[in-house]
Order: structure tokens, then C-alpha cells, then sequence
């Protein structure tokens, strides 16, 4: 029986789907399957040395930047092992991950790849020196009911705070993958190009009625977008309630589709939903035409009070440095957002959100970006790029500092906005005539629910 190890660096702080659903697959296909999740783990290397095939999920850039570091040390405890990166970030890296030992690369819907791997392993698990695979598979899947078993307990990982404190266990799942929209800056992009393929509603029922039985009283979902296919989305949440009322859940929607479908947000307010991220990367609309979001500036401030309108909170999340940040610009979104009274409900994480520039990215598309990156660089996993304003990198530095004292501080949020604030307009003093500093800001924190991971 071939030995497979599947390790996750690191998933938002969430119980990784990416290694409960190829975990079902290969132990149904015979394999002696063990998951590590060195987010809140520490590195087994009596597992590493004895497995036949470890595989790496890599569903984001910061958990591609730890792999990168990982795979060396992986590599010297045991180099018979077939090695493979798998998620959204593998294809993408292929060449510097090749580089680094890696056998075989795989994206889009990975699992039954995976169990095809299996086929490849010799007895002795030795097979693997001419085995240099690569793909990237669309194919519509029959999905097996993710084995969470083999993962650390539901009390390792984010948990939901409420607006009074307390903290409840949270669950994670993916009722879909992909993304039917092609905006520029999306690493989804460049391996789904367009297409999102479902989970089969009884299997993502079964899978959260398993992290309930483990505990969870709130869930996230993982789609891209929940309203991608909305025919599928609504019945898996109407369901949800029905089995179980006390129930949350939270949502991720792009704001287009909280416009199209504002008819539907009743529906996720009343079967549990408490908030409802969606990535606004902007309040510029020449910004946001240069990342085709296909949104606008009115639109976002609409869906804030449609969304309000019925009870439902949003959490924005931005892009707030690019190539088109300034001073000017940034000190509109923060009024915009004060005005809107979205400070409680921003992560301060939002606000120094620097633009990352992936392989094969379609921002390479535009002349002006060309212009002003640099090589790509393997071990950072992105094209670097300085904004044609020094200054402008430099107030991001100044904001990121913020931002990370405040974590370890644990300033309220509009507290950290006032310091911001104030750190811009002395950056550039020419626009305090424009945005005059406010002395009457009220600081006081208005407690919203939220996940304890500092991203979200």
C-alpha cells in the first residue's frame, strides 16, 4: 500500500478542503493517506520519510511562498518520494518549483490526478526520476465526501467573534471552484479562464452536517463567488437552515452580482448569513476598469445599501496599492469609507493590500503594466513592480507598519483609521486644504461579527 502525505502551509485559517477532498479519494483508491497542515502544525518527519508520494497544496501566493521553503528540507529527509504541488499557484510556478525538485504539477480539479499518481509509484516507491508531469484538468467531477478525519480539530483554526465577544468554531467548505468572470489581477484567471465547476449538493450538505458533528457552529464558504451559479448556491443554504436553524454562515460575492441578484439577499439573511465578503479593490473607477471588476464606484456604495437595506453586512476587500494609488486617491477611499460607515467593518489587513502580479496574469495584457514591472521573480512568486511615485511606496510601508502594530496592540479599528488617516495627510500636507483633518471622529469601536484570521 503506496504511503501519500498531503501537507497545507497555510489557508486562511481555515481547515483546508484542499486536503479533506483528495484525502477521501486516495483512501478509497487504496493508498495510506496522512495530512499535515503546518499552519497550526509542526512538520512530522517521521511521516515524511516514510511516505511514497507527498503533495503540496498550493491554493494562494503565501502558502507557494512557505511551500517554496519547505520543499528543500522535504527533499533531504526523503528523496525517493514522488513529489508533487497541486491548487492554484502550482501550474502557475511550474518552472521555479521544477527547479526546486518538484515531480509533478497539477491544477484545476486535482483529485482524480492524484489518485492517478498512484498507478505511477513502484512498489518500493522509487518510480518517479523520468516521471515530470504536468496538468491542469476542467473536467465535471462526481465529488466524494471529504475526509476530515486525518486533519487537527475544528478548535485549531479561525473561529467566529461575535459582536459581544464571544467565539464560536468555525467550519469551511467549497460548494464551487473557479469563477465565470476573467478579472485581470485574479490568479484564479489563468487556470479556470472563465469556467467554475460545482460540488454536488448532498456532498457539501454531507460535509457540513460532519464539521457540525465536530463542533461548528458557523461556516464559511470557499467560492470564489457563492452567486456564480446561484441555482446551485440558493439550495445548498436553504437546506442548511432547514437542517440546521442556529446555523451561520458567511459568503464571498462580487459586487456585480449583488446588484443582479439583490432579490436573493433576503434568502441569505434569513437562512443564517451574517456577512458577505466581496473584493472591491477599489473606489476609482479608472482603477477598477484597468482590473476589469466590472463594477463601479456607485456600484459598490449601492450594494452597501442594498445590503444594509435587509440586514446584511459587507466586508470589502481591496487592493488599496497599485500603480495607480495616490495620496489624493487613497484619502478619497478613506472618506468614502467613513462616509459609508464601513470602518468597523474593514480587516486592517484592507488597507495595505499590496497589487500582486502572478504568472500569466491577464494585467500583462496591459502596455502600461509592461512598462513598469520587472523580470519575473520565481521565488516570490510574482512580477516586482515600484510605483512610479516613490513616495507612494513609501506611504505603503508606513500603513503596513500600522497595520501590523495594530494586530499586536489591539487597537480598535477606527482607531488604526484615524492613524492612518492622519499618516497620509502628512505624507502629502498639500491635500489637507482638500481632506482637513476631523476632530470629531467618534473612536468608539461598533463590534461586527467576524473571523479571528487577521485576513478576513
Amino acid at each position: 500500500m503506496a504511503s501519500v502525505l498531503l501537507i497545507s502551509t497555510y489557508e486562511l485559517g481555515h481547515q483546508p478542503f484542499g486536503l479533506a477532498s483528495p484525502a477521501a479519494w486516495l483512501r478509497n483508491a487504496g493508498a495510506d493517506v496522512h495530512c499535515l497542515d503546518l499552519a497550526v502544525q509542526p512538520l512530522d518527519e517521521n511521516l515524511v520519510l516514510c511516505a511514497d508520494l507527498i503533495a503540496i497544496y498550493l491554493p494562494m501566493h503565501t502558502a507557494s511562498r512557505l511551500a517554496a521553503r519547505l520543499i528543500p528540507r522535504l527533499k533531504d529527509l526523503n528523496a525517493r518520494a514522488l513529489l508533487c504541488c497541486f491548487g492554484l499557484y502550482a501550474p502557475a510556478n511550474e518552472e521555479y518549483l521544477r527547479r526546486l525538485g518538484v515531480h509533478t504539477i497539477i491544477g484545476g480539479e486535482f483529485e482524480p490526478a492524484l489518485v492517478e499518481l498512484l498507478d505511477t509509484l513502484s512498489p518500493q516507491g522509487s518510480g518517479h526520476a523520468d516521471q515530470s508531469q504536468s496538468s491542469i484538468s476542467l473536467e465535471r467531477l462526481d465529488f466524494q465526501l471529504p475526509d476530515r478525519s486525518l486533519l487537527p480539530a475544528l478548535d485549531d483554526y479561525a473561529q467566529l467573534i461575535g459582536p459581544d465577544g464571544s467565539r464560536r468554531l468555525a467550519g469551511y467548505t467549497e460548494a464551487s471552484r473557479g469563477c465565470k468572470h476573467l478579472c485581470r489581477h485574479c490568479p484564479i484567471v489563468p487556470v479556470y479562464n472563465g469556467r467554475f465547476r460545482i460540488v454536488q449538493k448532498e456532498i457539501v450538505l454531507a460535509d457540513i452536517r460532519q464539521q457540525v458533528e465536530a463542533g461548528a457552529q458557523h461556516i464559511t464558504f470557499g467560492d470564489p463567488d457563492f452567486f456564480n451559479g446561484p441555482g446551485h448556491a440558493l439550495p445548498i443554504v436553504e437546506a442548511l437552515h432547514e437542517e440546521f436553524p442556529a446555523l451561520t454562515y458567511d459568503v464571498t460575492i462580487k459586487i456585480e452580482h449583488l446588484l443582479k441578484y439583490d432579490h436573493l439577499l433576503p434568502t441569505l439573511r434569513d437562512t443564517g448569513c451574517l456577512f458577505i465578503t466581496s473584493a472591491v479593490e477599489s473606489v476609482d473607477d479608472h482603477v477598477l476598469e484597468r482590473l476589469d471588476k466590472r463594477h463601479t464606484r456607485q456600484d459598490f456604495v449601492q450594494a452597501v445599501y442594498s445590503l444594509r437595506q435587509v440586514g446584511l453586512l459587507l466586508n470589502p476587500t481591496f487592493v488599496t496599492f497599485s500603480p495607480w494609488t495616490t495620496a489624493a486617491g487613497y484619502l478619497d477611499m478613506l472618506s468614502l469609507l467613513r462616509e459609508l460607515d464601513l470602518i468597523d467593518q474593514i480587516a486592517p489587513i484592507q488597507y495595505a493590500i499590496r497589487l500582486l502580479i502572478p504568472s500569466g496574469s491577464k494585467l500583462l495584457q496591459l502596455e502600461e503594466i509592461v512598462s513598469l514591472v520587472g523580470p519575473f521573480d520565481p521565488q516570490a512568486f510574482c512580477y516586482p513592480w515600484q510605483h512610479p511615485d516613490p513616495a507612494i511606496d513609501k506611504l505603503y510601508e508606513r500603513v503596513f507598519h500600522l497595520v501590523r502594530q495594530s494586530q499586536k496592540t489591539a487597537v480598535s479599528r477606527p482607531v488604526l483609521f484615524e492613524s492612518i488617516w492622519q499618516t497620509v495627510l502628512d505624507s502629502a500636507p498639500e491635500l489637507k486644504s482638500a481632506f482637513p483633518e476631523q476632530t470629531t471622529w467618534d473612536l468608539a469601536a461598533k463590534p461586527v461579527p467576524r473571523l479571528s484570521e487577521s485576513w478576513y
